[in-house]
């Protein structure tokens, strides 16, 4: 796109801002800045400043019957509010009045504002009142911008749009589109997600995409008349100019550009409005800073030792009692790891275990072994800056854990965390990198492609299947203790990797995507975040496109969505968490499937671990059921906010396949031919099975959902009843028959398993087999509607990036 953005002359209206001590632009700056960045229709302007006396000549120079007259202040944001925005006749003695009385009544009405809300007093407002805080204001004010009224096409609801740019700490700079006016936040609030305001990551997007973004937004549909009773008042050329030529500025004046003289941590056009097809910025305001330094990039290669070590070395082992160190080395050894290739630090002990104990990092380098793939830091906190101290002068190991807490999480801690984590970036600047760091605060690693698991739970509390198979899947938690439950309360989620991130002290949750992300053990990367460190949420995003373009599926679930939800995340790992919604929509648009509760992410999982080689073409889904209840209860659990399932319309020949079935077992006369299938109660294990194997034929079926009724006396789903009608290991069980369906179909099947624990057993079997099993409907019809809406998001993606479809 031929957009003619004059960045010098941009940059010189920013370092003339700055050169006064300002961070911020006045309005008609914003204006200017406007129309150097490619804008129609800045509206001309005339800056009254204070104590000045503006010729007549120079009020009524403006063209039209009216001009506007607004408040110049750097703290006075929402000047509407309070009386800072007043339109008059363009006449000169009323001009000059209410120039006067906006000189002394917006000052006396943001002071009782602020006394109001001194929340959200600005800075230097703070603990001001009274006279005190009305001379503060006053101060402040510049003077009064002078501006031609234009009148828009419109007043009603909707044709107002607002545009801007945020610099986050996490994702860089975010551009927004939506409803604009002074209900913007009422909007936003109100709507159903997506539907007020998108936001996207302006370092992977254009015009172009995040037009695409903006089309499924309510302001679109106004704005270009797709509404009862309104017109198009602005073309979409125009639209996508506009977002463009923010995304350049964001991208040009983004701390990820190591050549942007400044940084633009927010710039709001609010509203545009449209006169004659002409975008008209009628408000608008922009703040900036100077570029700030980026931390040494991490040797993110080296995590395959970490993952896959060939040596270990732990600090911390106790002789005497279990403490975390020794019950680190109990699940090390129980997992298969070589006591040959395992070194303890220990003083005054030389063995523990059969594993050989060295009194020091010294005596390692005295032997003149190579240096340790992998070392484990199992002491307490006080003692960890002068063991990495150590480790890095001594260049002892490639990879560090660093189990304990105590280093950052809580305010009391940041210092030694800040400390550390200095020290670890000096090491980055070295000519290898120096070793990189997990954690602290963190579980470590449970790695069965490397042999080895680091978790300090007793084999007596959490037993486990140390050789069974397992998934070609990643599971990387910031949090250990979520990884822990999930995967003890839902065993089938059973990945390759487990990875505690804790703290992010140096590796990062996009490190880790970035690992995975071309690697050939794993096929699904599931992720539990609770914030991101700087950046690095641009960076996982990244990964996460590139993890979706090389044809992995990702899952991801961001704790700390609500006001409260944030601050208890901020506790856990040092005040991380960022803005949901933000989150949100880059981690979305990059090609992750978002969970929305706990449940929802291990079941998403699970989908995903076991059904990322079926084919899945569209959202159209069959499902069948010997419950009435549970056919409805699939019916009705098909659309949220969030996801959008359709039932299928089946093939007459799929009818006739399914009446032929009905009439065979006699149940014909109690059915009707509909999606979902209520098939009645007396449905056999035939019954079930060959509907389903028919359904998943239908070339209009896209994914199928069985419910096995498995309380149904018609059913073969118990256990331990050899030879009984009910004995689910006969050789025509409905478990034997969809296990063979399940592994000879290209379609995705779901199961439910509707009972008491006295069907676990249908359940474990099936599950040991790779066929996902829910125990309700609606559970099932959800997690499987986000499934495959994630799935077809991640095909779309590789289509517009040349992946094929």
């Amino acid at each position: 796109m031929d957009l003619p953005i004059d960045f010098n002359s941009i940059t010189q209206l920013l370092t003339a801002a700055h050169e006064e001590g300002r961070e911020s632009l006045y309005e008609f700056e914003v204006y200017s800045l406007l129309s150097k960045s490619g804008a129609e229709t800045p509206p001309q302007c005339n800056f009254i400043p204070r104590g000045s006396r503006p010729s007549d000549e120079a009020l009524n120079a403006l063209p039209g019957e009216k001009t506007v007259l607004k408040i110049v202040s750097p703290f006075i944001i929402h000047k509407t509010e309070v009386g800072g925005v007043r339109i008059v006749k363009k006449e000169t003695n009323r001009i000059r009045s209410a120039v006067r009385r906006m000189f002394y009544e917006v000052p006396e009405n943001y002071a009782t504002w602020i006394e109001a809300h001194p929340e959200s007093a600005p800075e230097p407002y703070i603990g001001l009142s009274g006279e005190a805080l009305m001379a503060a204001i006053s101060r402040d004010v510049k003077g009064i911008l002078q501006v031609q009224f234009m009148p828009p096409d419109s007043d009603t609801f909707g044709n107002e749009l607002i545009v801007g740019l945020r610099y986050t700490r996490e994702f860089g700079t975010i551009i927004s589109a939506g409803l604009g006016g002074t209900d913007t936040e009422i909007y936003a609030k109100r709507f159903r997600k997506g539907q007020a305001i998108v936001a996207a990551s302006v370092a992977m997007n254009d015009g172009q995409t995040f037009f695409q973004l903006f089309k499924q937004t309510i302001s679109y549909r106004k704005l270009t008349g797709l509404t009862r009773g309104q017109h198009r008042i602005v073309t979409d050329e125009q639209l996508i100019e506009c977002f463009e030529s923010f995304i350049r500025m964001g991208n040009f004046y983004s701390q990820t550009n190591p050549d942007a003289p400044f940084v633009i941590e927010e710039l709001e056009i609010n509203p545009f409005a449209f006169c004659d097809y002409l975008m008209v910025p009628l408000d608008g305001l922009c703040r900036f800073r100077t570029r700030q330094k980026i931390a040494t990039r991490r040797p993110v290669g080296k995590i395959d030792q970490l993952l896959h070590p060939a040596s270990i070395g732990i600090i911390g082992v106790s002789s005497t009692r279990k403490n975390f160190g020794r019950i680190i080395l109990d699940n090390i050894l129980a997992e298969g790891f070589s006591k040959e290739n395992t070194l303890i630090f220990r003083e005054g002990v030389e063995e523990i275990d059969g594993v050989r104990c060295l009194p020091n990092l010294e005596a390692l380098k005295q032997e003149k072994k190579q240096k340790l793939d992998l070392f484990i830091v199992a002491v307490g906190a006080a003692q960890v800056p002068d063991l990495v101290d150590d480790l890095i002068r001594l260049d002892a190991a490639d990879t560090i854990m660093l189990i304990p807490g105590g280093m950052g999480e809580t305010h009391d801690s940041k210092d030694r965390a800040q400390t550390l984590m200095a020290k670890i970036d000096q090491a980055h600047g070295t000519i290898d990198g120096g070793p990189v760091f997990l954690g602290a605060n963190c579980m470590g690693v449970i790695s069965k492609p490397g042999g080895y698991d680091t978790w300090f739970i007793p084999e007596e509390k959490l037993p486990k299947q140390r050789h069974s198979t397992f998934h070609r899947a990643a599971l990387i938690s910031q949090s250990g203790a979520f990884m822990l439950h999930r995967s003890h309360q839902y065993p089938q989620m059973r990945p390759a990797y487990m990875i505690s991130m804790g703290n992010q002290t140096d590796l990062t949750l996009g490190d880790m995507v970035h690992y995975f992300k071309t690697s050939d053990k794993v096929d699904v990367i599931a992720v539990y975040a609770e914030g991101f460190n700087d950046l690095d949420g641009l960076e996982f995003c990244k990964a996460v496109r590139q993890a979706v373009l090389s044809g992995k599926e990702v899952v991801f679930y961001k704790a700390g969505r609500t006001i409260e939800g944030k601050a208890a995340t901020s506790s856990h790992t040092a005040s991380l968490a960022g803005d949901y919604m933000v989150c949100e929509s880059c981690v979305g648009q990059a090609g992750a499937i978002i969970a929305r509760t706990f449940s929802e992410f291990q079941e998403l999982v699970v989908l995903a671990e076991t059904l990322n080689r079926k084919t899945i073409k569209g959202n159209r889904l069959a499902a069948v059921s010997g419950a009435g209840f549970e056919a409805v209860g699939m019916a009705d659990s098909i659309q949220s906010d969030d996801f959008h399932m359709q039932l299928a319309r089946l093939e007459s020949s799929t009818l006739e396949k399914v009446a032929t079935i009905l009439k065979e077992k006699k149940l014909d006369a109690f059915v009707t031919l509909a999606n979902p299938l209520d098939i009645n109660p007396a449905a056999d294990d035939d019954a079930h099975a060959q509907i389903t194997r028919i359904l998943a034929e239908d070339k209009g079926v896209d994914a199928v959902v069985v419910s096995l009724d498995p309380l149904s006396p018609a059913m073969k789903t118990l256990e331990n009843t050899p030879g009984s009608h009910f004995d689910m290991h006969h050789e025509h069980s409905i478990k034997n028959q969809i296990i063979d369906i399940t592994n000879t179909c290209d379609t995705p099947i779901v199961t439910i398993v509707d009972g008491g624990r006295l069907y676990d057993p249908l359940r474990d079997a099936l599950i040991g087999n790779n066929i996902p099993v829910f125990t309700v409907c609606d559970k099932a019809i959800a997690a499987l509607s986000l499934y495959v809406q994630g799935r077809l998001n991640a095909d779309a993606i590789r289509s517009s990036e040349g992946f094929g479809g």
